[in-house]
């Protein structure tokens, strides 16, 4: 492991990947990695690599729908990482060590005009269905209005939760109460988990855009000021409900989407606690960087800066525009994965020649 990885490590953050291929699993994981996420992104873009070719001819030859293909073979890539990473699962009695499965992002494709309760019933369906025999695996729920009142359910039965798309305080509440509603009566709480997922880096791209009154100093600080939040916000209610396992916050989007950063900025202020899912990009940058990392999540800025964020950010407008963003982002990579497996099914005879 590298300094820089063993001085992220060592003040405490947990390193997760996002990524499931299973090359950068196996190359990360030495480093320190315990942990992975997927997405449809991250499975489409392994798709387009070539290298399941192999496996899509012979899913197809199956018989299998392009939406059977996509799930059997995220199934698979996720099971692999989450193989890789049972050891971790086992030699921390299940407190960290999980690969990250998110279920259908199409129920919340707002052209299919879904109802409500039969969103919230396929949430609760899937992710119980999905779940099943993978004791490493954490279910992503989005913390859209279905997917929060599915929770309460999930717990309920036992399912490790990853609550993603959260962009402000009152997402991360909704999403923490409704799960503690549904674990708390089990009683046996030794294998209850969860985590919240806190996007970062998506913020600070929305004050840029729409809050340009912002001080200089404040500006680019605004995710990470909402991330340092919210996860105070988290300890502070564990606290008062110790639980066997830790419940944690996801440092989510920290790869910087402005190229005159530093590609650990990110890192590097939420340094110190709980667990950064962090592109294999960034990883890489922090491995070859010659920061020493040190303690920064509970170090908020001065109060001035607080004080010009809290004036000037609109949070609720922050949360209806990047929440919009947000399930556009999450349904419409499904589509093009969906698109992009058609595809290959129609160059498969091809492809059955190559092999």
């Amino acid at each position: 492991m590298s300094g820089p990885l063993n001085s992220l490590l060592g003040c405490g953050t947990q390193l997760w990947l996002d990524s499931v291929d299973p090359s950068l699993v196996a190359e990360q994981a030495p480093w320190g990695v315990t942990g992975a996420t997927s997405n449809p992104i991250i499975v489409a873009d392994l798709i387009k690599s070539g290298r399941f070719d192999d496996r899509l001819a012979a899913l197809a030859q199956g018989g299998l729908s392009d939406e059977e293909i996509a799930w059997s073979l995220t199934d698979e890539l996720v099971s692999g990482a989450e193989r890789m990473f049972l050891p971790v699962w086992e030699q921390t009695r299940g407190d960290d060590g999980y690969v990250s499965f998110e279920l259908d992002p199409l129920l919340e494709d707002p052209t299919r005009d879904i109802d409500h309760e039969l969103r919230v019933a396929r949430y609760v369906e899937l992710g119980q269905r999905w779940s099943a025999g993978h004791p490493n695996r954490m279910i992503k729920v989005p913390a859209t209005p279905a997917g929060i009142a599915a929770l309460p359910s999930l717990a309920r039965a036992g399912v490790p939760l990853n609550v993603t798309l959260i962009f402000t305080m009152r997402q991360y509440e909704a999403a923490r109460d409704a799960i503690w509603r549904g674990a708390h009566p089990r009683g046996d709480l030794s294998t209850f988990k969860s985590v919240y997922s806190i996007f970062v880096s998506r913020i600070d791209v929305y004050t840029k855009r729409q809050v340009p009154g912002l001080s200089a100093q404040a500006q680019g600080l605004v995710g990470i000021v909402n991330a340092q939040r919210i996860w105070r916000s988290n300890a502070a209610f564990w606290g008062q409900r110790p639980t066997p396992l830790r419940q944690q916050i996801v440092f989510a989007s920290t790869g910087v989407k402005d190229a005159t950063e530093f590609p650990w900025k990110y890192v590097a202020a939420l340094a110190g606690a709980d667990i950064q899912t962090n592109p294999p990009a960034t990883n890489d940058a922090v491995r070859l960087s010659n920061q020493q990392f040190s303690r920064q999540v509970d170090q908020l800025p001065a109060q001035e800066i607080l004080d010009d964020i809290d004036r000037l950010v609109d949070v609720e407008a922050l949360e209806r525009e990047l929440m919009a963003e947000g399930i556009d982002k999450f349904v419409r990579p499904q589509l093009d994965l969906l698109e992009l497996i058609a595809k290959k099914r129609r160059e498969l005879p091809q492809l059955l020649q190559q092999t």
